[in-house]
């Protein structure tokens, strides 16, 4: 239960934490290619997304509505030209984000809070991982010039 709240307060600060990542992005070499590469209201609203339905994709999304936007996702970048290193390192950087504002916020004061929050970024983490798997494959696909395809998730 608190670990969805915590997800609703990440929701409720999605503009917060969208300015913040875009802040990291712009100003980490590691994904300089994707700030040049990628559109600014794409990646914006992109950013900001991820971050607003935080709870859908933890709570409700299945896996393979994951699988079928990342690997979307993963497909588009690699047509944009973008490395796939940068783009990693946009995603990794957006969990990072989400793991400082549950710092900031002073969320782990009580034990019932660690573990809540222990919970929390479990399924962030499990989500997280699922997106880039999803986005390299996407990546990979159209770097071979083979259409993205869903795969049976297992």
């Amino acid at each position: 239960m608190f670990a969805l709240k915590l997800a609703r307060l990440i929701e409720r600060h999605a503009d917060e934490l969208s300015e913040r990542l875009m802040q990291k992005l712009k100003t980490s070499g590691r994904c300089s290619e994707l700030i040049n590469k990628v559109p600014p209201d794409e990646l914006k609203r992109r950013t900001r997304e991820i971050y607003e339905n935080l709870t859908k994709w933890l709570m409700t999304r299945t896996e393979s509505e994951i699988e079928e936007g990342y690997i979307g996702l993963g497909a588009r970048r690699a047509r944009q030209g973008v490395p796939f290193s940068h783009f990693f390192w946009a995603i990794c950087a957006t969990k990072e984000q989400l793991w400082e504002f549950l710092q900031r916020q002073g969320m782990y004061e009580a034990p019932v809070d660690f573990w809540g929050g222990m919970e929390l970024m479990h399924a962030v983490a499990q989500f997280f991982d699922s997106a880039l798997y999803y986005a390299t494959i996407g990546y990979e696909s159209a770097r071979k010039g083979e259409a993205p395809h869903v795969l049976t998730a297992n």
